[in-house]
């Protein structure tokens, strides 16, 4: 089920009420804090109190089941972040983890890497895309620009971006925000979802979010072994390609890219989960009405 919490253009939202069964559900999840360990990534989560952690089981029932994802967008999925005081069924933000094992990429080129460019080829490919899309039963995207532009840090060795996207069906934005932290062997990636009425509630905790993370000491960016460890094929443009539903053509250059229709253009693309609580919330409230009009 989908929930709708939140009405488009900053009107007082009138909350829906959540079913049982649901509530529930809520009252179950096993929300943990502090120091969580991310084995496949050989990486920590330092939550603190601030965060609560769902583990990957409960993080996939969430994004399917409660948000409205397709099956897809549980590939990979570790886990899911919210803050403290935040449920399941709020709208600010949330961050789904996931891991890629892409090897080392290189931040040598990170101050002359053309981010607009990969926009121009990003839209290129949107109506191929959007094809596909339309044939499995969901809304059209375009990408409107970046919310923030790609930013690097040399230190964390994190990489930050933020896409506003245009679905068919929606009237507010969705904002998908990254939090990409480089390790010796791939990749830590942090989701965060959201919608562009909350852009500045969610870029402010992406930079406190992103330094949350860490690498295990023998996984860090530092650790990198040129002469046994796999190197990437391509830079942070390609990672931010890779990101946002396309996959790097390593034969056609470094910014060439080409349409990746698996995990990076639905599970990828799992902004799709955190708009879903408004644009399909209406259904499943005008169904829930329906059946308990039907009951008296």
């Amino acid at each position: 089920m989908a929930l709708a919490l939140a009405s488009p253009g900053g009107s007082a939202p009138t909350a829906p009420k959540i079913p049982p069964e649901m509530v529930q559900f809520e009252k179950s999840l096993h929300k943990r804090t502090g120091d969580i360990a991310i084995p496949e990534a050989h990486a920590t989560l330092h939550l603190g109190d601030r965060y609560y952690f769902l583990p990957a089981d409960e993080a996939k029932t969430v994004l399917t089941k409660v948000w409205g994802n397709p099956p897809q967008a549980e590939t990979g999925v570790l886990g899911l972040v919210f803050e403290k005081q935040a449920s399941i069924f709020d709208q600010v933000w949330s961050a789904v983890v996931t891991y890629e094992d892409t090897g080392y990429v290189p931040d040598k080129d990170a101050k002359t890497e053309d981010y607009d460019k990969v926009v121009e080829q990003i839209r290129s490919a949107e109506e191929d895309i959007n094809a596909e899309r339309q044939k499995g039963g969901y809304p059209t995207i375009h990408l409107k620009g970046w919310a923030q532009q790609p930013s690097y840090d040399p230190v964390s060795h994190s990489l930050i971006w933020a896409r506003d996207l245009k679905f068919s069906d929606t009237k507010v934005d969705v904002l998908n925000y990254d939090v990409r932290l480089l390790g010796r062997h791939g990749v830590l990636s942090l989701n965060m979802l959201s919608d562009m009425d909350h852009l500045a509630d969610v870029r402010s905790a992406a930079g406190d979010f992103g330094r949350a993370a860490s690498f295990d000491t023998g996984a860090r960016y530092a650790d990198y072994d040129a002469s046994v460890d796999k190197t990437a094929e391509y830079g942070l443009a390609g990672l931010v390609a890779a990101g946002a539903g396309v996959v790097v053509a390593k034969k056609l250059g470094l910014l060439a890219i080409m349409l990746g229709f698996g995990k990076w253009i639905l599970a990828g693309l799992a902004i799709v989960g955190a708009t879903m609580r408004r644009w399909i919330g209406g259904l499943f409230g005008r169904r829930e009405r329906d059946v308990l009009e039907g009951e008296e």
